[in-house]
């Protein structure tokens, strides 16, 4: 896989994936510090940039790395004390991206990902998330609602953000293992991933727009979940 990005690519060169060469141009030769002489980098134009990671917006650095490693949903669960985020067929990269950057900031345990129609992992949304995805654990998983049902069994209690519940998201406890499900951006939660969840909740709309963005919907709640879980 080929990155691309300040931040991305510094944030590869501090993260659990082995990052075998590195293009950069000569005005990104002091952005960015190398700390493994092993690494080979060479110097190309913009030109040449654009052609490797396919993308304008590679602010003059391009690395090569190994694929993404995916864990094991399940496992994300592990400590009494997790907090997950599965999201249900989150479709564009920048979202999924923005969503990355806000979990690693809040200290989730990781993100779940359905395996079909949604977004994973790419060079993109490594870019979109500012390197975070480098030190975040995500995990995909083939049914999401499924997965769901198995987080309430090893006791978890499952939230949806649902723009017409009746509960608010500040009314509920995120403390202990917790899953926080959000929705893709045309659909919203389905009918099945609802049904999978102990409790949907809303957050309240002032102005006459009648709902968040997906990416700044997981901002509010997980920011709330890691407010109650510092104060507790």
């Amino acid at each position: 896989m080929k990155i691309y990005g300040r931040n991305a690519v510094e944030e590869a060169l501090r993260g659990r994936r082995r990052v075998r060469r590195i293009w950069r141009s000569e005005q990104a030769d002091e952005r960015v510090a190398v700390p493994d002489e092993e690494i080979a980098v060479e110097v190309v134009d913009r030109q040449a940039l654009e052609q490797l990671c396919g993308s304008s917006d590679h602010q003059g650095i391009v690395a090569q790395v190994d694929p993404f490693p995916y864990e094991d949903a399940e496992r994300l669960l592990d400590s009494t004390e997790s907090l997950v985020v599965a999201l249900d067929q989150v479709q564009d990269p920048q979202n999924l991206g923005a969503i990355c950057r806000t979990a690693e900031t809040a200290g989730v345990a990781g993100i779940v990902l359905p395996e079909r129609r949604a977004a994973d992992i790419t060079p993109a949304v490594c870019r979109a998330s500012a390197g975070a995805v480098e030190h975040l654990r995500v995990a995909r998983v083939r049914n999401l609602a499924d997965f769901l049902l198995s987080a309430r069994k090893l006791g978890a209690w499952v939230y949806g953000a649902d723009a017409a519940a009746s509960d608010r998201y500040t009314d509920v406890d995120y403390g202990g293992r917790a899953v926080i499900v959000l929705g893709g951006e045309a659909a919203g939660l389905r009918p099945r991933v609802q049904s999978a969840c102990d409790l949907l909740v809303s957050i309240p709309m002032a102005g006459r727009t009648g709902s968040l963005n997906v990416s700044a919907a997981a901002a509010v709640l997980l920011y709330e979940a890691r407010r109650q879980r510092n104060t507790a």
